[in-house]
């Protein structure tokens, strides 16, 4: 550890600040394929997350020289695991994964690599080498090179060699995962249309193609997950353009539910955000309108009021400190109707909805209400 973070560690005060620069999941060299030799050291310049993905760019050194750029890849599986379960088989010890280069400096380049389980790791995982040819007047140790070649720990992918050569220009890797299509060690070949995947299940995104309400063309469906190397997002709010929603949250029956009822989402930050992390947008109901109250399960949610006045219901009995307000009757969204605590909301109100949570909103005065809300997953 450098010295002049030692004040994080040694004043109490300070402490809170240790997850900033130092956090739970740390990346210990012994972890990475070629330390099975001391004469490789790594240069991690990069780490990105999602979910149960990890990707990592950097370089790899022997005897003190370089020796490659490298594109390591970890997978922790628990999606895809369910899934194939679901079709009566077993996660063995090799799966499949589907990478997709998205380099600035040169046209996207894609291919179908293998993952071998690591127990050092308790995860499957593959380093991809821009090369595996050793620097000039050194060789490969041969515990390392026993690692090296097609469908081993350390491989080199062709397609991906121009994109590795600058890692700099690599902002963006897109993966997704599937079962071996070899059951070992029965050697039972799964059919093509039968292999499990774990392609960020059901996950879309917003983009407002078109100012009519709930248009389905705004929605477009994922089928991989988007690691975004991109350091910092800077965005003004009111120029990102709304997509506009009628009725959102609200299903037959509801008696809020109106024709002119319709919110606007200005979708802030999505893919772009890492681990469970869902969304991050900004939310505005005009006058009288309102966003249909529902429940969460396996997310959590946070709203912050910025402007407006409101009132938002919440599940009786999930806030004690809410237990003298008013009680009144909401529909939830797919559930019918529900006793609800009615609580005034107002700029700086917090609404923070775990799994299991009710929520929703109402306008109650004459100019717009706004908040951001912040989404993620808790499975």
């Amino acid at each position: 550890m450098d010295s002049r973070f030692a004040k994080i560690f040694d004043t109490p005060d300070a402490e809170i600040f240790k997850i900033v620069f130092f956090p739970d999941r740390v990346y210990h060299a012994y972890a990475l394929s070629a330390t099975r030799s001391d004469r490789y050291r790594y240069n991690v310049q990069e780490v990105r997350d999602t979910l149960d993905i990890g990707v990592m760019k950097g370089q790899v050194y022997l005897d003190g020289v370089f020796a490659s750029n490298i594109l390591r890849v970890e997978y922790r599986g628990g999606r895809l695991i369910e899934q194939v379960r679901e079709k009566g088989r077993l996660v063995g010890d090799e799966l499949m994964a589907w990478i997709k280069l998205m380099p600035d400096n040169g046209p996207a380049v894609e291919d179908i690599v293998e993952l071998r389980y690591d127990l050092r790791i308790d995860a499957y995982q593959v380093e991809i080498w821009e090369t595996l040819e050793p620097p000039n007047g050194v060789s490969h140790n041969f515990r390392v090179l026993d690692l090296m070649g097609a469908g081993n720990a350390i491989t080199r992918v062709h397609a991906f060699s121009d994109a590795l050569a600058d890692l700099t220009h690599l902002p963006r890797v897109d993966v997704a995962f599937s079962e071996f299509p070899v059951q070992v060690p029965r050697g039972y070949h799964i059919g093509v249309d039968d292999i499990a995947w774990d392609n960020d299940y059901l996950r879309t995104h917003e983009e407002p193609k078109t100012s009519n309400p709930s248009d389905s063309t705004n929605t477009v469906h994922d089928s991989n997950y988007e690691l975004n190397f991109q350091r910092d997002f800077v965005r003004q709010a009111g120029d990102v353009a709304p997509v506009r929603y009628r009725n959102p949250m609200m299903d037959a029956g509801n008696p809020d539910a109106a024709d002119d009822n319709i919110i606007e989402m200005r979708w802030l930050f999505q893919r772009e955000l890492g681990s469970s992390l869902v969304f991050f947008h900004e939310v505005t109901i005009p006058a009288g309108k309102v966003e249909g109250t529902h429940q969460h399960i396996g997310t959590e949610e946070l709203y912050y009021i910025v402007s407006g006045q409101g009132y938002a219901y919440i599940g009786e009995g999930d806030d004690p400190a809410q237990a003298g307000l008013p009680t009144v009757d909401r529909w939830i969204y797919g559930l019918g109707t529900k006793p609800c605590k009615q609580v005034p909301v107002q700029p700086g109100s917090v609404i923070f909805t775990k799994s299991g949570g009710i929520h929703g909103i109402r306008n109650s005065g004459t100019d717009p209400l706004k908040f951001v809300a912040f989404l993620y997953h808790t499975l």
